[in-house]
This record gives C-alpha cells, sequence and structure tokens, in this order.
C-alpha cells in the first residue's frame, strides 16, 4: 500500500495506572491521556491538558504526513462525492395552515437555509407561460450563522403555532451543548435566550410565548426539561420534570395532534412518558403510566382514544394497545394484538387515520389503517432490499401521507400519498449531478450461515459486472447495538468504491433489529459476543461465496460500529486487509466504569454493569477491543475521534492507537485522526463531511491496492 509513514510514529509513554475488581488486577498504561477536567474541555477545548494536546497533535501529524500519498485520490474522491450531491437540493415542503416549510441549499451551501411558502400568495415564475409557484420567504439563513466558526451544528428549527416566531438552536464546539435564539420572522431580529446547556430540541406551547427545552447537567447529561415564556424579561426560568436516576436520559415533544406536550424518561429498555396539555404549560405533567423495568411504550391519540405503542405483557416485536392515564400496562386492553416476526417500528396518528412503519421478513412496510371503517391496507416495494420512511409533516386533519423510498442503486424518492384514495404522486427524485445509471448495478439480498446455525442478512451492492469468483475487494459495514437497523438505502458515496470495482456489503447482524427485536435481544448483554461473531462470520462467508478472498475486505464501522470493528480485528486479523473505525467505542470496560462519563449509567442495560455484577465484568473484559490487543501482526488501521465528542470520549481511540501500535509486529501502519475542532458528527457542512469519508475511502482503496 502506499501509506508507509515517513517519520517514526508517535510513542506515547506507558503510565501504569493498576486497578483491582473482583480479584482481577489489570494495568492501563494510558489512562493519563484522559483529561480529568473533560467536562471543562466539553465546552472550552483551550483548556486541555497540555500534554494529552501535545500527544494528540503529534498523532494527527504523523497520520497526514503518513496519509500525503493518497492526497489526489482523497481530493478526486471529495469531488466526485461532490460531484453527484445536488446543489440547490430542496426538502419537500411541509404545509402547517396557511405555510408550508422545508429547507434547501443555495449553491455552495454547507449548511443551507430554512424557508418557507406564504400558502394564501403566489409569485409568477414565468409570466409569459403562465406558470407560477410559491415565493421562497427564507426564515433562517444557516449558513449566515456559520460564518466565522470552526464547527457549526443547528439542533433544532421550530417555528411557533401563530407562525410569527423561529426558535433555533446551534452548538459552535462539537459537545452537543446548544445555545438557544429566538427570531422573529416579521422584522428578522433575533434574541438571545440566555439558555446555553440546551439538547438541541425545541417545543412551543399553545401560547406561542411558552418554550420547552431539556437542559443536560454538569456530566453533558439530558435529565431535565425546563421551560419559560421567553419574551417576558422578568420571567424565571421553570422546572417541568427533573430526573433522579443517573441511568435514564431525558426528551421533549409534542404529541402528533399538539395537544400535549410529552416528555420521555427512558433508556434502552424501559421508558415512562409524561404529559403537559400544551394550551396550559404552567400545568404540572401527568405521568401517563410508571416505569416498569423492561417496558417501553410511546402514545399517539385519535378519536378521544389514546393509542399505545408497546412490548408490555411479552410482546417482543411490540402490539398496539389502548389505555388512559394512570393505568398500569395489566390494564391497558389489546387493539393490535401481537404478531411474532412483525416488528412494529413507530406510528403515526392522524384525525382520521393510524399509520405504522413496520419490518417483517427483513423488509419494511407502510400500514394504514382507517380508524373509522376498521380496514387496513399496506404499501410496499417490489425491490429485494429497500428502505422506507414516513415523512413527518405538521397536519393532523389530513389524508395526505408523505413517505421516502430508495434502494442500494436507486436514489430515493419521496411520495405525496392520498390515504383515502390510495393514490401516489411523486413529488421529489433525487437527483445524480454527475449521472447515475441504476441498472449498472447489482443489488443483492443474501442469509449466510453464522458458526451457531444462525442465518444473517447481507446487502450488497456492486457493479453489474462483477464476478463471484473471489477477485473481488470488499468493504463490510456493520453497527450492531442498540436495535439500531442499518437501512438498504441509496448513498451516492458508496459510489465512489463500487465503481472502482469494490463490492459494499452491510452485514444485518445481531444487536441490530433487522429480523425483528428479539434480533437485538440476541445481540446484547450476554449475548453481546453474537454481534462479533456474526460480522466475522459475515466476512468469511462472503469470501467462500466468492464475493471476495480473505485479505481483501476492509471492515468500517463507527461508534458501537467502531467496537465492533475493533472487537472482529482482535478476532480474526488476517480475514482484514485493513479497518476503518470512526469515533470508536473500544474502551468498553473503563468506560463502563466511569459513572461520571454522560453515556455510562443509560447504557448499562445495554452492556452491562461491571462495577457491581462480576458476571458484567468478566463479560466487558473478555470482549472490550482496548483490553484484547495482543502482540502479534495487525493490518493497516485508520483510527478517528473528535475532542469534544461527548459520546465516544477522545481518549478511547486515542488509547486503543497507542496499544495497537505498541503491540504490532508488523509493518502496517496505526494511524490517529482526532479532529480538535470536533465532536461525534466529525465536520459539520455538506461539502466539509465529505472529506473526512473521502479519507476514509481513499484509506480503504489503498489497503486493497487500488489506490
Amino acid at each position: 500500500m502506499k501509506t508507509r509513514p515517513a517519520q517514526p510514529a508517535p510513542s506515547p509513554k506507558a503510565r501504569p495506572h493498576t486497578q483491582m475488581r473482583f480479584g482481577i488486577e489489570w494495568t492501563d498504561d494510558y489512562a493519563w491521556m484522559r483529561d480529568d477536567n473533560w467536562q471543562a474541555v466539553m465546552q472550552d477545548p483551550k483548556t486541555l491538558n497540555s500534554d494529552i494536546r501535545t500527544h494528540l497533535e503529534t498523532e494527527n501529524t504523523y497520520t497526514e504526513e503518513a496519509l500525503t500519498p493518497l492526497s489526489d485520490l482523497k481530493d478526486l474522491i471529495f469531488s466526485e462525492m461532490k460531484g453527484r450531491l445536488e446543489p440547490t437540493a430542496r426538502g419537500v415542503p411541509m404545509p402547517d395552515g396557511p405555510y408550508a416549510y422545508f429547507h434547501f441549499y443555495r449553491e455552495g451551501d454547507q449548511h443551507g437555509v430554512y424557508a418557507r411558502h406564504d400558502l394564501r400568495k403566489t409569485a409568477s415564475e414565468n409570466p409569459t407561460s403562465g406558470a407560477i409557484k410559491p415565493k421562497d420567504e427564507i426564515i433562517l439563513d444557516c449558513d449566515a450563522l456559520a460564518q466565522g466558526t470552526k464547527f457549526f451544528d443547528l439542533g433544532d428549527v421550530s417555528h411557533s403555532p401563530n407562525h410569527e416566531w423561529l426558535a433555533y438552536s446551534v452548538d459552535e464546539k462539537g459537545s452537543e451543548s446548544y445555545e438557544v435564539f429566538l427570531r422573529e420572522l416579521k422584522t428578522g431580529d433575533i434574541l438571545k435566550t440566555g439558555i446555553d446547556r440546551s439538547a438541541g430540541a425545541l417545543v412551543w406551547a399553545a401560547d406561542n410565548r411558552t418554550l420547552f427545552w431539556v437542559e443536560r447537567d454538569e456530566n453533558q447529561r439530558p435529565y431535565a426539561v425546563r421551560f419559560r415564556d421567553v419574551f417576558d424579561q422578568e420571567a424565571k426560568t421553570q422546572t417541568a420534570y427533573e430526573e433522579q436516576d443517573p441511568g435514564f436520559f431525558v426528551s421533549v415533544g409534542s404529541s402528533d395532534d399538539e395537544a400535549f406536550i410529552e416528555i420521555s424518561a427512558h433508556n434502552h429498555t424501559t421508558g415512562e412518558i409524561h404529559r403537559i396539555p400544551s394550551a396550559q404549560p404552567q400545568t404540572p405533567p401527568v405521568c401517563f403510566s410508571s416505569r416498569q423495568n423492561g417496558i417501553e411504550y410511546s402514545l399517539q391519540d385519535q378519536g378521544g382514544q389514546t393509542y399505545i405503542l408497546t412490548n408490555a405483557g411479552g410482546a417482543v416485536d411490540f402490539c398496539v394497545m389502548t389505555g388512559t392515564a394512570g393505568q398500569t400496562p395489566d390494564q391497558w386492553k389489546a387493539y393490535l394484538p401481537y404478531k411474532p416476526g412483525r416488528l412494529i417500528l413507530g406510528m403515526e396518528s392522524y384525525a382520521n387515520w393510524l399509520v405504522r412503519l413496520e419490518r417483517e421478513d427483513a423488509l419494511p412496510r407502510l400500514v394504514i389503517r382507517n380508524m373509522t371503517t376498521q380496514v387496513e391496507h399496506a404499501i410496499e416495494m417490489p425491490e429485494a432490499a429497500y428502505g422506507l420512511g414516513i415523512k413527518s409533516g405538521y397536519e393532523y386533519n389530513t389524508d395526505t401521507l408523505f413517505f421516502s423510498y430508495s434502494s442500494p442503486s436507486r436514489p430515493g424518492t419521496v411520495y405525496r400519498y392520498d390515504m383515502a384514495e390510495r393514490t401516489r404522486e411523486t413529488v421529489r427524485v433525487q437527483t445524480v449531478p454527475s449521472g447515475h445509471d441504476p441498472e449498472q448495478y447489482r443489488v443483492e439480498r443474501i442469509s449466510i450461515t453464522a458458526r451457531d446455525g444462525e442465518t444473517i442478512p447481507i446487502t450488497l451492492l456492486a457493479r453489474k459486472d462483477v464476478k463471484t469468483d473471489g477477485s473481488n475487494p470488499l468493504l463490510l459495514y456493520g453497527y450492531g447495538s442498540y436495535g439500531i437497523t442499518i437501512p438498504a438505502a441509496f448513498r451516492t458515496n458508496i459510489l465512489s468504491l463500487v465503481d472502482r470495482g469494490m463490492v459494499y456489503a452491510i452485514a444485518h447482524i445481531r444487536g441490530g433489529m433487522s429480523k425483528g427485536y428479539q434480533w437485538y435481544l440476541d445481540g446484547k448483554l450476554e449475548k453481546k459476543v453474537n454481534t462479533f461473531n456474526d460480522f466475522v462470520d459475515a466476512g468469511r462467508a462472503l469470501a467462500d461465496l466468492g464475493w471476495t478472498t480473505q485479505g481483501r475486505l476492509v471492515a468500517h464501522g463507527g461508534s458501537a460500529g467502531g467496537l465492533l470493528v475493533g472487537a472482529s480485528l482482535n478476532q480474526d486479523p488476517d480475514l482484514f486487509a485493513g479497518v476503518i473505525a470512526a469515533v470508536p467505542f473500544v474502551d468498553v470496560l473503563n468506560t463502563m466504569s466511569d459513572t461520571e462519563l454522560p453515556l455510562t449509567p443509560p447504557e448499562w442495560p445495554e452492556w452491562g454493569n461491571p462495577i457491581i455484577d462480576e458476571d458484567a465484568f468478566h463479560r466487558l473484559r473478555s470482549y472490550s477491543p482496548y483490553d484484547n490487543v495482543t502482540t502479534r501482526a495487525y493490518p493497516p488501521a485508520l483510527i478517528t475521534g473528535g475532542l469534544t465528542d461527548p459520546r465516544v470520549t477522545y481518549w478511547e481511540p486515542a488509547k486503543w492507537a497507542a496499544k495497537l501500535r505498541e503491540h504490532q509486529t508488523g509493518d502496517a501502519p496505526i494511524l490517529l485522526k482526532i479532529n480538535m475542532d470536533a465532536g461525534h458528527q466529525g465536520e459539520s457542512g455538506r461539502y466539509d463531511s465529505l472529506k473526512e469519508t473521502a479519507l476514509e475511502y481513499a484509506f480503504a482503496l489503498d489497503c486493497v491496492g487500488l489506490a
């Protein structure tokens, strides 16, 4: 490969830190990379310990020099990716009374603008032809807001019910602490609110004055819902809800009919919802049903009835019930009975309809139920693999549903669907300015057999002329945690790999929900190792089937998918030509033992609590990538992180890279790139973020000799 560093690799000093638990002593040589003052670093990166900063900058310099031979390829891939983006892409305007709201980009925009149409007015587009269209009214210029910032992320944009004000939240550090502003839509005047530790989401009450938001605590956890009359300078911030259990996160939203402010307290397996009448925002919240361990639920109101999507009563793949506030789950009544294997992913309610998105046989479908006749029908698609989703709008009293569809080879399409007439109209088709012919690609959904006999679905995208003769390089992508399912959707970036002859594969491994909720349960806690085994077995099977061969396969994953990559690398390093681990969760044992970190207590239901549970301690220690690095030859690795990342803190990838390099017996490079101005999501902006992807893909191609 071209990536052969000329300079010696960074070799940070070992500063042994020894711990003892459950009779086991273990030493962490690089614990010093965790800044004791990390909370302050999240708010002001300049406060980072100087020794740590020097080390990270040294790593960045080494990586930059090592990747210099790939600069031309990276730039070419970036140009390709940029050429596939619609320079003036426009979202579908979503009606809300007299206006329709949407987002669009102008030529060269990184962040775009939010706009609306006044549906009561039109402006002539071409007076001679008589063609007319609504006039764009820009209500928030994000690129203007981002001027002069190194990082910019918009958390939420929420217009008031009377359409006179816009509330929006901004993060300029990547730490996911958002400052909240107001914009008067008539004058364009911007007001500061003094709210600066918001988790992002903003909800207006019906009075057009009261704003609700979630506040983060000193450890960056979203733990409380605050509200205030934002137009009364004397008004004090009030608390609607404050969570006492650090294992629960808090979020805020509104019911589909906007009658209630909804506060959710939840971890990965348990939740409860509190409601406040939107017309009476000072009213204390009422808990719909108190939390019970292992029971999740969400609420939809329709026709005076509350419908509950829940796993209560052993409904592993969820069912729909009815109930009222104050009832316990055993008092709820069945409405849509539980059907094993039919996973109900979500529901939306309308004045006359109940719409649910569900997955069966690993493929999604939309089911529309007429609440007057109780007759339902489904929207399904014909391809072997595809992504389907509801485009949530603002209107409740409507027969119109917007939904999106795409497949790995076919660009996204948004449809306007008349639920009463059962007719659809195409309102937007994603275009690829540089050109794209879906017929030049093959999309396949195959199943392979894992070592324990389970069948694992894999989605494949390749050029049409690719043969299964073992000669192909292949990028294997996976995630496998939290029940998150990677959809078989269209992604223009991937074409830069596929067009060069690389096969792109998504392994739908246990820990996600591709085959139902049980698929998730079979990849967590004491069954977590199934996730890693599935990924390795998928790679081996793809080689056996001729899609690739061992040593021609690059593993790619981010966050918990980085854990997947790291654990799989330890299990079978010879399988991979290289690995790309983006913001990887690899220091699992130490992180799950650190109660100060934002995600640790809420994550115990996913991974286990190694502080008090000896079985969990041994289990995490057995697969934690950082704790299982051994002296051997590792393939090339590109590891990335973000200094202000509150989800996977910067020291996890930094420690792992140092330990991998220390134990590397081969000559393949171990490269670490820490973004000193960003967090978990990396670079902000639609073009800047492409540069990171282009670098990853150039590295992947280099690993398999295509650079």
